[in-house]
């Protein structure tokens, strides 16, 4: 072989694991979400009739209420299979799955790579069979009827190329013309364009467009640098996907563990306590810089897409009529969170 061949062929040899480290030079966490998108890139047909529940989970604390959650959704006739996704990498595999029986049946336990927000909406093509899932918080669980009634919505909206968030918990967006910088903010009256992960339902597919889209990859970097504002970035994708804002539904009720109205020792005399489980999450964030850091969120968000995709929804689908769905302890009862 002449000598130029023989330099050309070593560069190409030397070139291979070069290209091959570049891809898994960024961590466990790029190696983790680039072997999920290529999985569920090439993911078989889903069912649209059932329904996948994906927890997330990272405080050790509200490990058994986790375990009690994720046994009530499994428990649930629509609900084809439940994902826990642990986020917390220092968890000893011991206190996980305390002697092998950690979850219940029917419940398969993932370990993210990092306790990035952003591993909630991982595909997941060896769990998810459905073309809807449910994505729901580690301390709040709806009734039956909830979710169902959620399920059904979804359903209803399946006759467009990409159906808009269902959702229990809405939250709005509106300009602040004297600080030239979007503002984050509860519902108005009949008016939302969000509706927050404490439980939603969603088309599988977002999960993709969420975690593998390369013009999301800042986006999802803000979310990491924040600790926060997943919830924001997802409905920023089915806003962009569907044209739409989300839908609101309101059905039974739905428990909130975490809601700061809990009695401060709710939960006592139960497997749970409500006290004890606020502000032990990945995003536990509260007050008036809460509210301040979700609204630079959406600004940058805004400003890294180039488009302002949000859409308002007016109304909601209701069962009945009735008062806000989360459920509180107070005064030794389970009670609407808005009661006093």
């Amino acid at each position: 072989m002449p000598p130029r061949s023989r330099h050309l062929l070593l560069l190409i040899l030397v070139a291979l694991p070069v290209a091959a480290v570049a891809r898994i030079g960024g961590g466990k966490e790029e190696v983790e979400q680039a072997a999920a998108c290529d999985a569920a890139d090439e993911a078989a047909s889903l069912r649209p009739d059932r329904l996948t529940v994906l927890l997330s989970g990272y405080s050790e604390r509200r490990l058994p209420l986790l375990r009690a959650i994720a046994g009530a959704y499994a428990a649930h006739p629509l609900v084809l299979a439940v994902v826990v996704r642990w986020c917390n990498p220092s968890t000893p595999d011991r206190v996980l799955l305390r002697g092998g029986g950690g979850f219940p049946p029917g419940v398969t336990l993932r370990r993210a790579a990092s306790p990035s927000l952003n591993s909630r909406f991982l595909p997941d093509a060896s769990a998810i069979r459905t073309a809807a899932v449910a994505v729901a918080d580690d301390d709040v669980l709806p009734d039956a009827a909830a979710l169902s009634f959620a399920f059904a919505a979804w359903q209803q909206q399946q006759n467009q190329p990409s159906a808009p968030l269902v959702g229990f918990f809405p939250r709005s967006h509106h300009l602040d013309l004297a600080g030239r910088r979007w503002a984050y903010a509860a519902a108005e009256p009949g008016r939302y364009s969000m509706v927050l992960t404490k439980l939603m339902v969603l088309d599988t597919d977002l999960l993709f467009k969420y975690s593998c889209s390369p013009e999301l990859a800042a986006a999802r970097a803000v979310v990491d640098r924040e600790r926060n504002c997943e919830d924001i970035l997802m409905n920023f994708v089915a806003a962009e996907a569907s044209g739409r804002g989300p839908v609101l539904v309101e059905a039974g009720s739905v428990r909130d563990w975490g809601d700061p109205r809990n009695d401060a020792n709710a939960g006592a005399g139960e497997e749970d306590d409500g006290g004890a489980l606020k502000d032990v999450g990945l995003s536990s964030v509260g007050g008036r810089g809460h509210w301040e850091k979700r609204g630079e969120c959406i600004t940058e968000f805004h400003r890294l897409l180039g488009r302002m995709p949000l859409r308002y929804s007016y109304g909601k689908v209701v069962e009945a009529a009735g008062g806000e769905q989360g459920l509180c302890s107070k005064g030794g009862r389970l009670v609407r969170c808005d009661r006093e």
